[in-house]
């Protein structure tokens, strides 16, 4: 009989974005630590699992904004979105309670000197943090992107919500040194380059996101097109082939293609 198939975990990441000096758009990515269990040494966005503490925080909602007519299961998939970014870039998508604006720069970086690294270890929560900074999420900064749960079969699976952002103006991020070893504001153009020619290392999923992210122009434009779009889950299918492998996928899913032909996962 066969094994019985690993529950996805839930989990979040987001494609923060802005636009660069030689007009293309530029996503904050980061290089995963060598010895991390999942993805090691791969180039990725920013994110994680969804926890508890991320659902505590839905029963305070004084400490979000934009999540109306959410769902509790939404509502984390955004939650932890924000929060892991936080974690593992110092970036904060938050508003300071009464404000319309973003947390500036130099608040933001002022919380995260404070409060990162007690987070990271498990020393404060999420929500502690927001209360004693008077903050409040911006959940409508985040547009849903994609949506991928990796394959039957695998010893680790996440069922992972990607979403689409534009970066808080002058908050530049970045990696923690632990979890991740470094981190680059690049186009999709280079961090594709990059993989290409071995520099980089990219999971499918972010290899697929990155092409599809690559045909928009500018942060406004990629937020445009995204916002109302429907979201095709993706769950790749694996077959081995004249000893290659390739992952089958939906075509609807906007990805340029149904079948492909990979490496690592």
């Amino acid at each position: 009989m066969p094994a019985e198939a690993v529950a996805p975990r839930p989990a979040s990441t987001i494609l923060l974005l802005r636009d660069s000096a030689a007009g293309e758009i530029e996503v904050f990515m980061m290089v995963r630590h060598y010895e991390i269990d999942f993805n090691s040494g791969a180039l990725v966005f920013p994110g994680g699992s969804v926890d508890k503490g991320d659902k505590d925080i839905i029963a305070s909602p004084e400490l979000y904004s934009g999540g109306e007519g959410l769902e509790a299961g939404a509502l984390s998939f955004r939650i932890a979105a924000i929060r892991e970014t936080f974690e593992e870039s110092g970036i904060l998508l938050a508003r300071p309670r009464g404000s319309t604006a973003l947390v500036d720069a130099k608040r933001a970086s002022q919380i995260e000197a404070a409060h990162r690294a007690a987070l990271c270890e498990g020393k404060t929560t999420f929500l502690k943090v927001l209360t004693d900074n008077g903050m409040l999420l911006a959940l409508d900064e985040l547009v849903p992107y994609a949506h991928w749960i990796t394959p039957e079969g695998m010893p680790k699976r996440f069922d992972t919500w990607f979403f689409v952002a534009a970066a808080p103006p002058e908050q530049a991020g970045a990696h923690d040194g632990k979890e991740s070893t470094d981190s680059i504001w690049a186009s999709p153009r280079e961090a594709l380059a990059g993989g290409e020619s071995g520099r980089f290392k990219l999971p499918f999923p972010t290899t697929r996101n990155l092409i599809r992210l690559g045909k928009q122009p500018s942060v406004k434009a990629a937020l445009d097109d995204s916002k109302g779009k429907a979201i095709v889950t993706v769950m790749p299918v694996m077959t081995k082939l004249n000893g290659g492998r390739q992952l089958r996928i939906p075509l609807e899913a906007g990805y340029d293609g149904e079948v492909f032909e990979v490496g690592a996962l």
